[in-house]
């Protein structure tokens, strides 16, 4: 009896689900190596509909269909319009710094990062503009653990067979 070793690496995902407005959608270019990505800062919505607060996570757009969208509900967002959105938001993780200007200079602060992975459907100003097609559920558990390259049908990544890339 022989045994096999892999150099497979596992990852553990922590996914978050939710609604929320889109807000500060941008390039970013980051200092020395690096490629440009895109990034958006959701408000997600949480407690009591009759007392909603919201939680701010920036979030580096993972997947061509995600960027798609991102980048189609850009002029709404820069309008002002409120674009409202269902989401999957992998892996948060907090970001701690010290504010350098304003009021707070000089004291810490944190923020919320994460990967943005998939959007649901996208509402502006309460009209529907897209919505997701949904998962074919005859499809194997198996498959579902694929690699990076696998796709739903809509394109987008979805988080149960992606792998993570570093971003």
């Amino acid at each position: 009896m022989s045994t096999t070793q892999t150099n497979e690496t596992k990852f553990f995902d922590l996914h978050t689900t939710g609604i929320g407005y889109l807000n500060r959608i941008r390039e970013v270019k980051p200092r020395g190596k690096g490629k440009p990505f895109m990034a958006v800062t959701v408000a997600a919505l949480r407690g009591s509909s009759d007392d909603t607060e919201y939680s701010y996570i920036d979030c580096n757009v993972v997947g061509a269909e995600a960027e798609k969208l991102i980048r189609r509900s850009q002029a709404a967002v820069d309008a002002g319009k409120k674009v409202l959105v269902s989401f999957r938001i992998g892996d948060i993780w907090t970001d701690c710094f010290i504010y350098e200007k304003g009021d707070k200079k000089g004291q810490p602060g944190a923020s919320l990062k994460g990967r943005l992975l998939f959007i649901g459907w996208i509402k502006v100003d309460g009209d529907t503009v897209y919505q997701a097609k949904p998962k074919d559920s005859a499809e194997p558990l198996a498959n579902q653990e694929g690699n990076a390259d696998d796709n739903s049908k809509d394109g987008q990544q979805q988080p149960d067979a992606q792998m993570r890339q570093s971003a």
